[in-house]
């Protein structure tokens, strides 16, 4: 296929996406960073750099198609495992991103948001990030929300005794709790649920992100690696998705 005939293919699927059912909130879990540059004999902190470039073209694409909110993981709270090489060079270039992207931002009208705690990370960060989040808070389009030092038990578990902490204090009675409470005690209490969950990188497992939010959220999973994930791929799982019918738990007149 040539570069133009592969340029109008990518803009059909987005124009057939847009025809469709648009989902408000797109969660993704951007694995295969060091796989990708191991796979090309480059240091894992290439993969991760790379990686910047499609979480810009995704932003992008979200905007175009209206999409409410979108999640992106982009550090567990797991992952302070990792060397303390990588995790430096992950705090550089987040902090890289949040200054360098404020033009896209605010061009696009996103609204920048960040889950996840904020003890451990640096304070230039935090500053920058903060930053960036006031900038942008007024914005009308797209909220980008990147999900940073997140683990999904913690938020459940802090969401608990932050509900705890009220039926204790005579706040809340306990008859009242019920499975809104839970909602309006997490990080996300102000989104949508979310309806599609996007995975690069093969691996077939939600990886502590979003346990609570994802309970009926659609699946969508590729073997290609975050940095080789494109238009193309991000609208053919938008299409997917507005193939599949939701039952919620109940059946369709049909059945």
């Amino acid at each position: 296929m040539s570069n133009s005939s592969s340029l109008d293919h990518v803009d059909q699927l987005i124009r057939d996406a847009k025809a469709g059912d648009i989902p408000r909130h797109i969660a993704i879990i951007m694995d295969g960073n060091g796989r990708w540059a191991r796979s090309r004999d480059l240091p894992r902190i290439e993969g991760h750099r790379r990686g910047v470039s499609t979480v810009r073209m995704v932003s992008e694409v979200a905007t175009e198609l209206g999409v409410d909110t979108i999640t992106l993981y982009c550090l567990s709270s797991e992952n302070w495992k990792r060397p303390q090489a990588e995790l430096d060079f992950l705090m550089h270039l987040l902090e890289q991103y949040l200054v360098e992207e404020r033009k896209a931002i605010m061009e696009q009208g996103l609204r920048l948001q960040v889950i996840g705690r904020r003890d451990r990370l640096p304070q230039n960060v935090l500053r920058q990030m903060d930053q960036t989040i006031s900038m942008s808070e007024t914005n009308p389009g797209t909220r980008l929300v990147l999900a940073i030092d997140y683990g999904g038990r913690d938020e459940i578990t802090q969401a608990v005794c932050r509900i705890a902490e009220k039926v204790q204090s005579g706040q809340l009675e306990i008859s009242a709790v019920e499975e809104s409470t839970v909602s309006d005690h997490l990080y996300t209490s102000e989104l949508p649920e979310v309806d599609l969950m996007i995975r690069t990188g093969g691996d077939l497992r939600v990886s502590n992100f979003l346990l609570w939010q994802l309970s009926y959220a659609e699946f969508w999973m590729t073997e290609k690696c975050w940095p080789e994930f494109t238009k193309e791929d991000f609208a053919t799982a938008i299409i997917e998705f507005s193939t599949r019918q939701r039952r919620f738990g109940g059946l369709n007149v049909n059945e």
